[in-house]
């Protein structure tokens, strides 16, 4: 077996709509409409790659939330928004017009990143890989420790 790409992210959430605008307003995700009912409620998100690469699924106000600090699980998943530092800072105003939490920033070397998190407190890595970076052609790259990212 081989794996040819990472599908879709699916994530629980309390409030199907605060995440819908979240996810399809705020970061501006394509939300994908369907008529057909699924069983349960949910939307899903694509930017074209794929039939989804993100679906939400409403768990309600009860769901226990995330723990914090050191655990097992998701880390953060990465949304790619440009192609250049421009696009960062963009997004940078926009998100602190919008008050969304934003945890950090980051410099990989073949990327650079903002770090939010979203209305559950799932951590999402908005980036842009750094022009000109050929991280195939040397493959160190990728693990090179992270620099501050100053935008």
């Amino acid at each position: 077996m081989k794996i040819h790409e990472l599908g879709h992210v699916v994530l629980y959430v309390r409030d199907l709509e605060r995440s819908r605008r979240f996810y399809g307003e705020v970061l501006g995700f394509p939300e994908i409409r369907s008529e057909l009912p699924i069983g349960f409620p949910a939307i899903a998100f694509t930017a074209g790659r794929t039939h989804h690469e993100m679906l939400l699924i409403e768990v309600g106000p009860s769901a226990a939330p995330l723990p914090s600090g050191r655990r097992v699980g998701m880390y953060h998943i990465g949304l790619k928004i440009g192609d250049d530092d421009q696009a960062l800072r963009d997004a940078l105003a926009e998100l602190r017009d919008q008050g969304v939490k934003i945890v950090g920033t980051a410099d990989h070397h073949v990327s650079h990143s903002i770090y939010v998190e979203d209305p559950d407190g799932n951590e999402i890595e908005l980036y842009v890989d750094v022009p000109g970076i050929d991280w195939r052609a040397d493959p160190s790259l990728v693990v090179r420790p992270t620099a501050p990212l100053h935008l």
